[in-house]
C-alpha cells in the first residue's frame, strides 16, 4: 500500500510540472530580438513613426500627425528587452470640439520587453505617462490636463517589422492605459527600422 500511495503521489507531482512547464512555455514565453535571423549581440536603437495612432477616452479619440518613437533593444540571456527613450507628438487634433492645447510625455524613458503567448510574439512597454491639456468653451474638458498612465501590449508582426496596438492586443497580455478613471483605447501600427549597426537588416522577433 505504501509503495502504490507514493507512486500515485509521485505521478501526481509529475503531472502538475508537466501542466505548469506547458503554461509558462505558452503563457510566458520570452524571445528574442533578431536582424536577418541572427540573435541580437549588443543594444541598437530602432526608430519609426506610426502610419496611423490613436488615443481614445470614452467619447473622444486625440490623434497626432507626427507620433514618432525611439527605442533602445538589446537580449538579455536570450531575452528581448528594450527601453523607449524618445516619443515627440506634434499637431494632435480630436474628433471632437475639443482641442489639444498641449501635449507632454513624461517620466522617459519606458522600459520594455517581449513576451510570447499562445505562439504569438508581443512587446510590452511600461510606465507610459502621458498628458494633454484640451481646450475650448465648448469642450466638456476645456482647460483640463488628463493625464494617461499604464501598460501597453502590441502584438510583433515579422513579416512587416511592425509592431500594432489595440484592444486585442491588450487583452492578450493584460495590458491597460487609465484616464480620468476610465479605459483608454489605443489603437496604432509602428513600423521600425535599425538605425545604427544593424541598417536595412530585416528586425525579426523569435
Amino acid at each position: 500500500m505504501r509503495q502504490k500511495a507514493t507512486s500515485i503521489f509521485l505521478g501526481g507531482v509529475l503531472a502538475v510540472l508537466l501542466v505548469t512547464a506547458v503554461f509558462a512555455s505558452t503563457a510566458g514565453a520570452a524571445p528574442a530580438w533578431r536582424f536577418n535571423g541572427e540573435e541580437l549581440k549588443s543594444p541598437e536603437t530602432v526608430l519609426g513613426g506610426a502610419e496611423k495612432s490613436g488615443l481614445t477616452i470614452p467619447g473622444m479619440t486625440t490623434v497626432c500627425e507626427n507620433f514618432l518613437y525611439n527605442i533602445t533593444i538589446s537580449n538579455k540571456s536570450g531575452t528581448g528587452e528594450g527601453s523607449l527613450t524618445e516619443l515627440p507628438l506634434y499637431n494632435c487634433t480630436t474628433n471632437t470640439k475639443c482641442k489639444v492645447e498641449a501635449i507632454e510625455v513624461l517620466s522617459l524613458p519606458y522600459p520594455a520587453n517581449l513576451t510570447t503567448i499562445s505562439s504569438a510574439n508581443y512587446i510590452v512597454i511600461k510606465g507610459i505617462k502621458v498628458k494633454i491639456l484640451y481646450g475650448n468653451p465648448l469642450c466638456v474638458l476645456n482647460e483640463t490636463w488628463v493625464e494617461v498612465t499604464g501598460t501597453a501590449g502590441g502584438s510583433i508582426d515579422n513579416a512587416t517589422e511592425s509592431a500594432t496596438f489595440s484592444p486585442t492586443t491588450f487583452k492578450a497580455t493584460g495590458t491597460s492605459l487609465k484616464a480620468i478613471g476610465n479605459s483608454v483605447e489605443w489603437n496604432g501600427f509602428f513600423p521600425t527600422e535599425a538605425f545604427q549597426w544593424h541598417r536595412e537588416q530585416a528586425l525579426s522577433v523569435s
